[in-house]
C-alpha cells in the first residue's frame, strides 16, 4: 500500500514540475501518473544498465554524467507517452533536477512522519 502514495507522491512531483517548468508539457493528472509509472519503470531497470555500461564517461566528469543519464530518461519517457511532451535535452535535464529536488522533499516528509510515529 506504501507503494501507491509513492506513486501519487511521484506523480504530484511530475505535475508540479510541469507546472514550474516552461518547456514541459503535461496534460493532465491521469498522465502525470502514468509519467510516474513509466519512470519507476526506466529508473529500475534501464538506468542501472546504462550507469553500468558508462562507468568510465562517469568517473571522468566526476559523476555529472549521471545528469545526462536522468535527462535521457526523461526524453525517452516522453516518447513513450503521449500527453507529455519535453522541449529539448537542457529542459528534460532541468526536468529530472526539479522533480529530484521535489521527491527529496517528500521523501524527507516521510522520513519525518515515520519517525514521529515511533
Amino acid at each position: 500500500m506504501k507503494w501507491i502514495a509513492k506513486l501519487f507522491a511521484n506523480a504530484i512531483a511530475v505535475l508540479v514540475t510541469a507546472y514550474i517548468l516552461p518547456g514541459v508539457e503535461l496534460q493532465d493528472f491521469l498522465t502525470a501518473i502514468v509519467v510516474a509509472v513509466v519512470l519507476a519503470l526506466l529508473n529500475n531497470f534501464l538506468k542501472p544498465l546504462l550507469i553500468i555500461l558508462t562507468i568510465p564517461v562517469t568517473v571522468v566528469t566526476l559523476g555529472l554524467f549521471l545528469l545526462v543519464i536522468n535527462a535521457v530518461i526523461i526524453l525517452l519517457a516522453d516518447d513513450l507517452i503521449s500527453g507529455f511532451e519535453v522541449g529539448s535535452f537542457w529542459w528534460a535535464l532541468l526536468f529530472s533536477i526539479i522533480l529530484s529536488l521535489i521527491n527529496s522533499f517528500f521523501n524527507k516528509l516521510d522520513q519525518n512522519e515515520n519517525q514521529q510515529k515511533t
